[in-house]
């Protein structure tokens, strides 16, 4: 991916709101309406919020956001990659990314919440292989059998 960058997310573009679009399809799509913990762009306009896109070119690729629960908590939330650049390391990079200004801003925790079915199981590979673990139901969530709920206590930089 020669041309890929992640930017700020514009949540008026028309390529970003298509990728949420489809985020929000297809958590509708295998998770009952109930258990659907995706934010559509109001929740993701929020103050408690921060959100990117990645885009190649002049397309775009993913997206990812960050909610600052407290100074030293912040979740997670809309990590999708697009159908078609699926399979090339782009949830890599965009975790690697949020990870890193997490980091930046000081959180000792970064948590997440996604879901149990099978079309889960890439992202909470994924997850895993970046050291979260699972964990308890946080912030407002509560005991859901359809969520998996994950959390990575991070490390400070060496100075």
């Amino acid at each position: 991916m020669p041309e890929l960058r992640i930017i700020d997310g514009d949540l008026a573009d028309p390529r970003v709101l298509r990728l949420l679009e489809d985020h929000l399809a297809d958590m509708h799509a295998t998770s009952p309406a109930e258990s659907v913990h995706a934010l559509d762009v109001t929740g993701l306009s929020a103050p408690s919020m921060s959100f990117w896109a990645a885009f190649d070119g002049e397309s775009a690729l993913g997206c990812v956001a960050l909610k600052e629960h407290d100074p030293g908590f912040a979740e997670l939330k809309s990590m999708r990659t697009d159908a078609a650049a699926r399979g090339r390391g782009l949830g890599k990079l965009l975790l690697a990314h949020v990870l890193d200004v997490a980091r930046e801003r000081g959180y000792a925790r970064v948590s997440l919440e996604t879901g149990s079915e099978d079309f889960f199981i890439p992202a909470r590979t994924l997850y895993a292989a970046n050291g979260f673990v699972e964990c308890g139901p946080f912030a407002d969530y509560t005991l859901d059998p359809n969520s998996v709920y994950m959390t990575l206590e991070l490390s400070r930089p060496a100075a």
